[in-house]
C-alpha cells in the first residue's frame, strides 16, 4: 500500500522539489527525527518534532538548505509493518550519503511511518527517522 512514497519522498528531498514533498504529506502529518543516543555534535541539526503539513515542510526545507549537496537517501527494506482501514505503518532503514558534521561518509537510519489513503490520492500521515550514531567504543575498536 503506497510503499512507492518512501521512495518518492527521499528523491524529491534530495533534489530540493519543495512542492513535491509538500503533495505527499497529509494535512495532520506528523515528522520526528531524534539520533538514537541523542547526544551527537549534530543534535540541534537533527531533532525534529513538527505536525502539520505547513510546520513540517518549514522544518524539511530549512534542514535541507543547510545540508551538504549532494544528497543521496536510499531508503531499503521498505516493509508493511500493519495495515489499517485506509491506512497502513511501515519501517525502514536509509542509508545517507552526507551528513553535517558526520562521523562518516555513509550514515543509516530506521524510518517509521504511515501511508494514509486521503480520496484517491497515498499521502504520508507520519515520518520518524532515527538515526544511528557509531559508539565511541566501536571506533575504538
Amino acid at each position: 500500500m503506497g510503499l512507492e512514497r518512501v521512495g518518492r519522498w527521499w528523491y524529491n528531498y534530495d533534489e530540493g522539489h519543495f512542492d513535491v514533498l509538500a503533495d505527499l504529506l497529509t494535512d495532520d502529518v506528523h515528522f520526528s527525527c531524534r539520533t538514537d543516543s541523542g547526544s551527537t555534535d549534530y543534535e540541534e541539526f537533527v531533532r525534529a518534532d513538527h505536525t502539520g503539513r505547513d510546520d513540517v515542510m518549514a522544518w524539511q526545507t530549512d534542514h535541507r538548505r543547510n545540508s551538504p549537496y549532494p544528497l543521496r537517501h536510499n531508503g531499503t527494506n521498505v516493509h508493511v509493518v500493519e495495515q489499517r482501514g485506509r491506512e497502513a505503518s511501515f519501517s525502514s532503514y536509509i542509508f545517507v550519503s552526507q551528513i553535517v558534521g558526520g562521523v562518516a561518509p555513509l550514515s543509516t537510519a530506521i524510518v517509521n511511518g504511515t501511508v494514509r489513503l486521503e480520496g484517491d490520492r497515498l499521502r504520508l500521515a507520519a515520518l520518524e527517522v532515527v538515526p544511528w550514531t557509531v559508539p565511541d567504543d566501536f571506533r575504538e575498536a
